[in-house]
């Protein structure tokens, strides 16, 4: 893979690159190591282009994880402990919190990590909220977010959001006082 495109959100890029320049390399060499026609699966769904060769984001992912984790990135999970206190008098709910999490890809030296080859939704939540999140719990300081160019997108066997209409939609949102330095990385390959 490579990469493609780079938009700063929030400074972060300026300080991704000044304080953590050492996890900036191995996050660009892990995206340059994967290989993405390993990763292409024919298509039976007949939403899709039937019969054509597209790329797997569940396969991709996996091909991340072998190049991350070696490196000391781990996955961090934590536990959602969700309030009742807002609930309407006489709601009782059917379904509990258990089992709910929040996860981030990876975490290293607080920078947090998200491969999103997911819906738009994913994007947005990951660098607006779930990255707010960790770093209100002392687990990430900023935060990488690695997304597909539009053409990539195009070849995925799943309908993905891209780094183009991110970063449009970043920019149109602006950054608040409550978002973290994140740096998208918009790969291809």
């Amino acid at each position: 893979m490579k990469i493609a495109g780079i938009y700063s959100f929030n400074k972060g890029r300026e300080v991704i690159e000044a304080k953590f320049a050492n996890e900036l390399q191995e996050v660009q060499k892990a995206i340059k190591a994967v290989k993405g026609s390993s990763h292409k699966t024919k298509v039976s769904d007949e939403k899709t282009m039937r019969g054509k060769m597209l790329y797997s984001p569940e396969s991709l992912n996996g091909a991340f994880a072998e190049k991350f984790k070696p490196k000391g990135w781990q996955s961090y999970r934590v536990k959602c402990d969700y309030s009742t206190e807002y609930y309407v008098k006489g709601y009782k709910s059917k379904a509990a919190s258990r089992g709910a999490f929040r996860s981030m890809d990876f975490v290293k030296n607080r920078i947090g990590v998200e491969i999103q080859f997911g819906k738009y939704s994913f994007m947005v939540y990951n660098v607006c909220a779930k990255m707010t999140i960790f770093h209100n719990m002392d687990i990430i300081d900023v935060g990488i977010e690695v997304v597909p160019m539009k053409d990539f997108a195009d070849e995925m066997s799943s309908g993905v959001a891209h780094f183009e209409q991110f970063v449009w939609d970043l920019e149109k949102r602006g950054a608040g006082n409550i978002d973290l330095p994140v740096l998208i990385l918009g790969i291809t390959v």
